[in-house]
């Protein structure tokens, strides 16, 4: 039943099931149903994204894309299932797996460390662009860039390996929850501009709106009723999306809030198949079968990605350890101890073995997904069982190449109004990471000088791009190439900024006076939320010395 605002609701008296308790199988099958519909989304939307059209993006074909998103809903599924039945290493004490209701997804923090590489690629050369006529760049396909991020993306996985074998307790003290706050901050902000230049037509030569040629209208001009990029028709769908999610938030059920992003999106699709913007084409062309390793990339490791991959597994180590506490916690599983150390150390080696072989299996970096917490949460149901049918449902719709073509033939404005509002909840994590902090002074240093570095290369990317020299020697090139995609990649330069200070900056000693002062201490927007509480507290006063009066 719709929640209705204002209006008090009964609290849920559903029974609670447990990781291992046995559970009806309709039961099964809808909260496995509901897990699916709350992760299909965020699994597919970075392969769709990178495998686009722009200066950012691989720009290759229908076909190869179908294959993409389908090897990333195969892996996801595969990897899901590791990660809930949980395997023991023989002859040792440590784990594979987390042996909780986890679904495992392609990680949005893949977008940024991939989009680096693709944009580096395409500025050295190694990826061909064309220019035509009327001076508009076409950037050609690229899926040697892909196979570089696969490779790149192996190696870097290694460290989530070997972090696993490291106590929790020490992984936290490496990267405190400061600097995590301020690099899951930049890497949601990032990412928002892809999800706006999508919601207003994506990423493409169209985005340059040239006035004649095939991209005068997105994404070309022979596509089902084609709109100019930014363009009222593009606006409005992308809104239709945004804004019915949070509709949903509103006034939608508690089902229906967790399904929310998947509603909107289906409610863009209505819309925009009322207007013909979908091409039926590429669905009747799609295989009806497919599988892993039906299409191949050539691998490589690409010396300037590996920092900024390095860097993402250090964010999927800390979103892992995060995420894993608190499955636990709504699974009625304790927090602390010796059970949940091994939980972690078994999901963290997992997601490090993810890495590895979703490469292998052509798909980004795979990592365990939050979206189920706030399900278990609400629907009282942490069954294993459950997990598992979410599972084996991914895996089915990646087989299935028509699923896969179905999700391509989504326009662009529709996608873009879904990825906005899932990056933005990236960034809004950090902020509440950072929520936790006491806000001393070095915290503000910290952070003010971290974001400044970061916010200024992401809104300028060129600042970087002429200070160093050019060489002719090819190592020394590769060098160079490095350090600019080091510098010009905003949640790096958040990352190194953030460490190095958190690692000189002397800490405050406070006394119990300065504590006591610090207390006292009364800022200007506190002033102003006080003025307003004892103003409101005078007005109630007022009335009540009133309403005494005239009872008198």
């Amino acid at each position: 039943m719709p929640v209705i605002p204002f209006v008090k609701q009964k609290p849920n008296s559903s029974p609670f099931y447990g990781p291992d308790d046995d559970i009806p199988i309709l039961v099964t099958i809808l909260m496995g149903i509901q897990h699916f519909l709350a992760v299909i989304g965020g699994i597919i939307s970075p392969t769709i994204m990178i495998s686009g059209s722009g200066s950012s993006y691989l720009n290759v074909d229908e076909d190869l894309r179908r294959y993409m998103v389908s090897a990333s809903l195969i892996s996801s599924g595969l990897m899901s299932i590791v990660q809930i039945i949980r395997f023991r290493i023989p002859k040792t004490r440590f784990y594979i797996g987390v042996g909780l209701l986890q679904i495992a997804g392609v990680a949005f923090a893949n977008m940024s460390a991939a989009q680096a590489v693709i944009s580096n690629m395409y500025k050295s050369g190694a990826c061909p662009t064309e220019v035509s006529n009327d001076g508009t760049i076409s950037y050609l396909p690229c899926p040697d860039a892909f196979g570089a991020i696969l490779g790149t993306q192996m190696v870097c996985s290694v460290l989530s390996i070997v972090i696993s074998f490291l106590p929790p307790r020490v992984v936290r003290k490496l990267f405190p929850k400061i600097v995590m706050g301020i690099v899951l901050v930049v890497i949601g902000s990032s990412l928002i501009t892809s999800g706006m230049e999508n919601w207003a037509g994506g990423a493409g030569p169209c985005m340059s709106r040239p006035t004649s040629g095939e991209y005068m209208l997105c994404p070309n001009v022979n596509s089902p009723n084609a709109q100019p990029w930014g363009g009222p028709v593009n606006f409005a769908l992308g809104a239709s999306v945004f804004f019915m999610i949070i509709i949903i938030e509103l006034v939608g059920s508690v089902f229906l809030k967790n399904i929310s992003v998947v509603l909107g999106l289906l409610v863009g699709c209505i819309i925009a198949a009322g207007v013909g913007m979908f091409d039926k084409s590429s669905i009747d062309s799609a295989p009806v079968i497919t599988f892993l390793w039906v299409k191949h990339f050539k691998l490589s490791v690409y010396g300037p990605g590996i920092i900024p991959f390095l860097f993402v597994q250090l964010d999927m180590i800390i979103e892992c350890l995060g995420d894993l506490t608190a499955a636990s916690d709504v699974s009625g599983l304790p927090i602390e101890g010796k059970v949940f150390e091994e939980r972690c150390q078994g999901g963290l080696l997992a997601d490090g073995i993810s890495g590895i072989f979703s490469g292998l299996a052509t798909s980004m970096g795979v990592v365990t997904f939050s979206q189920n917490n706030g399900i278990i949460a609400v629907t009282r149901c942490a069954s294993r069982k459950a997990g598992l049918v979410c599972a084996f449902i991914l895996i089915i719709c990646g087989i299935f190449g028509k699923i896969s073509a179905a999700f391509l033939a989504i326009p662009s404005p529709l996608i873009g109004g879904m990825t906005v509002f899932l990056f933005s909840s990236v960034a809004t994590s950090g902020i509440r990471i950072l929520g936790y902090l006491e806000w001393t002074r070095r915290d503000r240093v910290i952070i003010a000088a971290s974001l400044a570095l970061a916010l200024g290369v992401s809104l300028v990317p060129d600042w970087f791009n002429y200070v160093l020299p050019t060489f002719e020697n090819e190592a020394l090139q590769g060098l160079m190439e490095a350090i600019n995609t080091v510098v010009s990649t905003g949640y790096i330069m958040a990352g190194i900024m953030s460490i190095i200070l958190n690692l000189v900056l002397p800490r405050e000693v406070s006394s119990n006076s300065d504590e006591l002062a610090k207390q006292k201490r009364v800022g200007g927007a506190q002033r102003i939320f006080m003025n307003e509480s004892s103003t409101k507290k005078e007005s109630y006063s007022h009335s009540d010395e009133e309403s005494s009066g005239s009872t008198v």
